[in-house]
């Protein structure tokens, strides 16, 4: 794939473009000394090796993010090298690789095209950029993109490929300029991304005996004949009859920036036999192949698909704490915007899978969306170099009978277990949730987990922001829950799921049962040990004597 030049970073999308950070002088020129180190040796691997160590999308986003933090300290770097510094390769291309600019939207588009004509459109393809060379009917040279003037030498590799002739039906010089990708079955781009494709297509030519099943794999998609006819259907029908069918099935004329979105989209969602990552609009005529630079043309543009993932930095690390003592990281995150959505924060999980991760305040993420709805990380892209500490909770003081009080270190789970209590799994009380169980511990009335049952609609209204009507509705709809069955309030506080109940149970007999006779009942065995756990616990039975007094039925 044509990775864009430096030069052509202001087109691409906010996505990842925030406000200064507040950093000290020797903080930014540590971050941005960081960052150009790692740019550096992904322009590396890819230039020189065919390797994406990260994808172009956040590759050009994390290019995107220097540039913004050397024009916010302007005063404290160095400008950073060119992507393509150091990429050049042995051999000189005989025709420049151009590289592409990106269109960021519909707008674009409708500009560029309006200003040109004889257009066409072809799908990105996602792969490994090559030029062959052709004389005397045979392939000479195959040479890698590198820097778009000069490459590694991949010829014995070239020739090892059934999808790259290494004899066309002709006498003269062909140069052609295309991508190597792997064959996929009905790929759908939408649904599956690239899919590491490029990847195994650069691991593959890495050896100069690449396996049997790889060499079948990868496939050949010419998008341009540099030294062909000048006029465009010409040039199409030249490459098919070189043997070359799939140019001319994805290349398609353009009339109107309408038919260039549909193909855009179709290409997106229908089934291809590559991975690709947007389309290519080009002239049918373009000028001659000696006047080709290694830059982007203004003949040729990309227009990509919506990003797939977005590098966001870490603002802080915190961790929630279930109403079971599960402990959950969050990652507070510098807000981006990610398939029309603004996300601000993403989960990891497990305390596990942060400890693994060990994601710090400052590190930079890449995040994508799950089922096209929920956010999730990825992985992380680069690490601050700045470790700030982050004091996780301590797991041991936490499990499902822990934190039946807003003590220090328990109000996060006393909360979670009133967001429960309140819930539809629980009392289902109308117009209460953890906005509500908020103002009243705040309001210093939530000693315990049912003080709330002896508040009156009096002193409700003293709680700040509690009109009268709020407050009596609230009284009646707390007082209501007298009436609830027995077994929903042995839910809301908490009985492990699944417990096997008789319409005349009640507390005294269930807590007489053993772990064998839970088992006896229908539960597993460590669901039995829970369920007898916990009507022998502390804090439940002073919850039953506290509903006993208030009259509750079964307690």
């Amino acid at each position: 794939m044509q990775r864009l030049v430096a030069s052509l970073l202001a087109l691409v999308s906010p996505i990842c473009l925030a406000a200064c950070p507040p950093w000290s002088a020797e903080r930014a020129r540590s971050e941005i000394g960081e960052l150009t180190q790692r740019l550096a040796a992904w322009d590396d691997a890819y230039h020189r090796r065919g390797l994406a160590p990260i994808d172009d999308e956040l590759y050009d986003q994390a290019r995107a993010r220097l540039q913004q933090w050397q024009q916010c300290f302007a005063a404290q770097n160095a400008p950073s090298p060119s992507p393509l510094a150091k990429a050049e390769g042995p051999l000189h291309h005989p025709v420049a690789q151009t590289g592409l600019a990106k269109l960021a939207d519909v707008a674009e588009l409708r500009a560029w095209m309006a200003a040109r004509d004889d257009l066409w459109i072809q799908p990105k393809v996602d792969g490994v950029a090559v030029t062959l060379v052709y004389r005397d009917g045979r392939l000479r040279q195959a040479i890698s993109r590198g820097d778009g003037r000069s490459g590694q030498d991949w010829t014995a590799r070239a020739r090892q490929l059934p999808a790259i002739p290494t004899q066309l039906p002709r006498r003269d010089e062909v140069i052609l300029q295309g991508e190597l990708y792997w064959r996929q079955d009905a790929h759908v781009q939408a649904r599956a991304g690239s899919d590491g494709a490029r990847g195994r297509v650069a691991g593959a030519l890495q050896g100069k005996t690449p396996a049997a099943d790889s060499e079948a794999r990868i496939g050949l998609f010419v998008w341009d004949w540099p030294n062909g006819p000048a006029e465009m259907a010409k040039r199409l029908t030249g490459l098919a009859a070189m043997g070359f069918a799939d140019s001319v099935r994805f290349s398609q004329p353009l009339a109107d920036p309408e038919q260039a979105r549909q193909w855009r989209e179709r290409w997106y969602r229908q089934p291809l036999p590559f991975a690709s990552d947007g389309v290519v609009l080009r002239q049918g005529r373009r000028p001659p192949a000696e006047r080709w630079q290694a830059s982007p043309p203004h003949w040729a543009v990309a227009w990509k698909y919506p990003p797939r993932s977005a590098l966001a930095q870490v603002r802080r690390v915190e961790f929630r704490i279930g109403r079971r003592g599960r402990i959950t990281p969050l990652l507070q995150l510098e807000p981006v915007q990610l398939d029309d959505r603004r996300i601000a924060r993403v989960s990891l999980g497990s305390l596990k899978r942060w400890q693994a991760l060990d994601v710090r305040p400052g590190d930079q993420v890449a995040i994508r969306l799950a089922g096209l709805t929920i956010p999730q990380l990825d992985s992380v892209v680069w690490r601050s170099p700045q470790r700030a500490a982050v004091q996780p909770p301590n797991p041991a003081r936490y499990h499902a009978l822990s934190c039946w009080q807003a003590t220090p270190g328990c109000e996060q789970q006393f909360l979670a277990r009133l967001a429960w209590l309140s819930g539809r799994h629980g009392l289902a009380i109308p117009g209460v949730g953890p906005g509500t169980w908020r103002e009243l511990l705040d309001a210093g009335l939530l000693p315990d987990l049912l003080a709330w049952l002896e508040l009156d609609a009096a002193r409700l209204q003293q709680v700040p922001g509690f009109g009268a009507t709020r407050a009596t509705t609230l009284a009646r709809n707390l007082a209501a829950t007298r009436q609830r069955p027995f077994a929903h309030w042995l839910a809301a506080l908490g009985l492990p799921a699944d417990a096997a109940l008789a319409s005349d149970d009640d507390w005294q007999r269930l807590a007489a049962r053993s772990e064998a006779d839970w088992r006896a009942a229908g539960s597993g065995a460590v669901r039995a040990r829970q369920l007898w756990q916990f009507f022998r616990a502390d804090a439940p039975q002073a919850l039953r004597a506290r509903l006993h007094q208030a009259g509750i039925r079964g307690f």
